[in-house]
């Protein structure tokens, strides 16, 4: 997804967001403004309502509940309405009116207030929003309370009323406030997006570019790192993927190089062999002895292809174990044993095959080959009347064989490179012609599939020795 795509992704989800807030926020606050501005006029017209009630009813007392004077309720009335604010009307229990606000325009002189209305503001009290007939044409808060005797009995109503269209323009108000506040908070909304996008995006575009760069073979972009949140751990996952890749892909030209390498110097040799044979540019005297050689080279191109193969299934994961339980003691002495004329020929001297009965749970036929190779490599760089020393032990559930002989060692700057595949040190190029560096590799990785492993320890110039563990056979 394109960066423009994200923001838009985002923005329109955060916008959805937000609108949604601030509509039922609004919603909710108009709706409590409201409630709370009915209840505060109601609470006024209440207010207003019971000081003409009392003004009222101490009139009424004052002339013996006979009449009201008419002169003193104006007055009064007038003096509640202009300091509260409301219309007062007072109502006869039959509707009909005893003093009319002098602001309202009521229609008619016969207009009466409808009778349920007057009956319960004489019950008690009554409030509502809505119209009068025939006193209002718009709607009015009305709050209706009795004027009671000194006995409390009700002998009129008094009605407070105040326009409801207040309410209206205050709610009016309101809403824009809303509105120009929901404007500003999109606005800082879209702007907080846009870099929040901006820096969640950019690693994506950087690895969306790395990926391109990969496919073309180049493994060495990288992706930068600004945090630990979940986008900065996907770029160092990323990064480390890249230098898997990057590994992988050396590892995988090097093979080739180093196959092709390999194959080429014994198929060189044959074919130039075979065509002098054939072309008769060898003499029939020296045949044998080049067909020897032709021999010597097919058996190396035959070793190589066997490890090649060895190697390819243990990395696939295609080497099946059969794992059981033997003496590994024994599995070395024959290995020393085949490579008799060899440590004859150096006068070699070699100790610990005295060794008897160390018992391992392993695949027999792997840890052969692991063996076969360790023994070669010691007998190859072995000096001349210098030894080879085998030494076992055991330790947990495992058992330890070292493999040491005396000679030039190993160099530090070999090390790292020694179980590699194909590698071989400038002494081993000088003294191994039939070797291709795949032993060490091979016999760690079978060591590896037995839940093991192999450590090289060495002197310059004094020794060098290969250990490696396996699992030992279960005690009885």
């Amino acid at each position: 997804m394109s960066r423009r795509g994200l923001f838009r992704k985002y923005f329109m989800i955060c916008s959805l967001c937000v609108v949604s807030s601030l509509i039922v926020l609004g919603a909710v606050f108009l709706l409590f403004a409201r409630s709370y501005f009915e209840a505060d006029r109601y609470e006024a017209l209440a207010r207003s309502a019971n000081r003409a009630a009392a003004v009222t009813s101490s009139n009424y007392e004052m002339n013996r509940r006979r009449f009201l004077d008419e002169q003193t309720i104006t007055l009064m009335y007038s003096i509640i309405s202009s300091t509260a604010g409301p219309q007062l009307f007072l109502v006869q229990l039959d509707g009909t009116f005893l003093y009319r606000d002098p602001t309202s325009a009521i229609e008619s002189a016969d207009v009466t207030i409808p009778q349920e209305v007057v009956d319960a503001a004489a019950a008690g009290g009554y409030s509502a929003t809505g119209l009068l007939p025939g006193v209002y044409t718009r709607p009015h808060y009305i709050v209706g309370i009795p004027a009671m005797d000194s006995d409390s009995t009700a002998f009129a109503v008094i009605l407070a009323a105040s326009p409801a269209n207040d309410m209206y323009v205050f709610l009016g108000e309101l809403s824009k406030m809303l509105l120009w506040s929901a404007a500003l908070v999109l606005i800082v909304a879209s702007v907080v997006i846009l870099f929040l996008t901006s820096g969640m995006v950019r690693p994506l575009e950087l690895m969306l570019d790395a990926t391109q760069s990969f496919t073309k073979g180049d493994f060495s972009k990288r992706v930068p790192v600004s945090g630990y949140d979940e986008i900065g751990r996907l770029s160092m996952a990323f990064n480390k993927m890249a230098s898997a890749l990057a590994l992988n892909e050396s590892t995988r030209r090097s093979f080739i190089a180093n196959v092709s390498h390999e194959l080429k110097t014994p198929m060189t040799t044959i074919g130039g062999f075979v065509d002098g044979i054939l072309d008769g540019t060898v003499p029939e005297e020296k045949r044998d002895q080049y067909l020897q050689v032709v021999s010597s080279e097919v058996g190396r191109l035959s070793r190589l292809v066997r490890s090649m193969l060895d190697t390819t299934r243990i990395e696939a994961g295609e080497m099946e174990l059969r794992p059981v339980v033997f003496d590994i003691s024994e599995t070395v002495r024959q290995a020393v044993f085949t490579f008799e004329q060899n440590i004859e020929d150096k006068m070699l001297e070699i100790r610990g095959l005295e060794a008897d009965h160390i018992m391992v749970l392993a695949d027999q036929d792997l840890m052969h080959q692991v063996v076969y190779n360790l023994v070669e490599n010691a007998v190859k760089f072995a000096g001349g009347g210098g030894c080879i020393e085998i030494s076992y032990r055991t330790q947990e559930s495992f058992t330890y064989a070292a493999i040491r002989n005396s000679g030039a060692g190993i160099s530090k700057e070999e090390f790292p490179h020694i179980f590699e595949r194909f590698y071989k040190s400038d002494r081993s190029r000088s003294r191994d012609k039939s070797g291709v560096g795949l032993g060490l590799h091979i016999a760690r990785s079978i060591v590896n599939y037995h839940d093991g492993d192999i450590t090289v320890r060495s002197v310059e110039g004094e020794y060098a020795e290969f250990e490696f563990y396996i699992p030992s056979a279960p005690k009885a």
